[in-house]
């Protein structure tokens, strides 16, 4: 059963690992890598457009399949107003106990994107890291996402491309070789490639304003954005 963009295969998937989500050698391994990267190219974005004083209150952010909240919370470390939604409700109870007690301007909600549109919802900022290439209806999401941002505000999507590298590192790499990610993770007729996202995202009434690549940072250790787009990428749009 599908509701909207919500694919309940990967709802279950998701669930399936949210005891081990915040265990920095587990089935997470590689996104507890690649978060201070993706966090700190988002973080600077958004200052940058929503300078501190400039507006009368916090901007509002919404993590869209934030599952059990690396990305969500990180943000709210940082001081964004963060809410964080997603489908699996098993991920968003270890969300909420990995963050209790921390005194953050986080909240998190169970639900659909295209739940919050219908109740009228709007953000200045929304992310949706490595979640597109795991949604029944890409267009349709990003449509989503696009009628939840206000006026001027930020989209941010960080996903694979559609690449022979992608599959070769992503999918035969990380889940059958190295084991770093639980086997059947990744679908690799779903990656989207920059070209297919920027168009998704002008059919949306979304402008492509920057995009990046995160790559494996082999003389510090962890990962950076720059480099190619070939295999993990990050991508910022804004709404007219």
């Amino acid at each position: 059963m599908q509701a909207g963009s919500v694919d309940a295969a990967e709802v279950a998937r998701f669930n399936a690992l949210a005891g081990e989500w915040w265990d920095p050698d587990g089935p997470m391994r590689p996104l507890h890598r690649m978060n201070p990267a993706r966090i700190g190219w988002i973080d600077a974005r958004l200052r940058q457009h929503f300078p501190p004083g400039q507006l009368p209150g916090p901007v509002r952010l919404l993590d869209v399949g934030c599952g059990a909240g690396l990305a969500a919370e990180a943000l709210a470390r940082r001081g964004h107003h963060v809410t964080g939604i997603d489908a699996a409700a098993d991920a968003l109870a270890a969300a909420r106990h990995h963050a209790e007690g921390a005194d953050l301007p986080l909240t998190y909600r169970a639900g659909t994107a295209e739940a919050l549109l219908a109740a009228g919802e709007r953000f200045g900022a929304i992310t949706a890291l490595e979640v597109i290439e795991h949604v029944a209806d890409p267009a349709g999401f990003l449509r989503t996402l696009a009628g939840l941002l206000d006026p001027g505000g930020l989209l941010f999507v960080s996903t694979l491309n559609r690449t022979r590298r992608a599959w070769l590192s992503a999918i035969l790499g990380a889940e059958y070789v190295l084991r770093l990610l639980p086997t059947g993770t990744h679908d690799w007729r779903r990656f989207v490639t920059p070209a297919e996202l920027g168009r998704l995202m002008r059919g949306s009434g979304l402008r492509l304003a920057d995009i990046t690549g995160l790559v494996p940072d082999l003389r510090h250790g962890g990962w950076r954005a720059g480099g190619g787009l070939a295999v993990n990428y990050l991508a910022m749009a804004e709404k007219a």
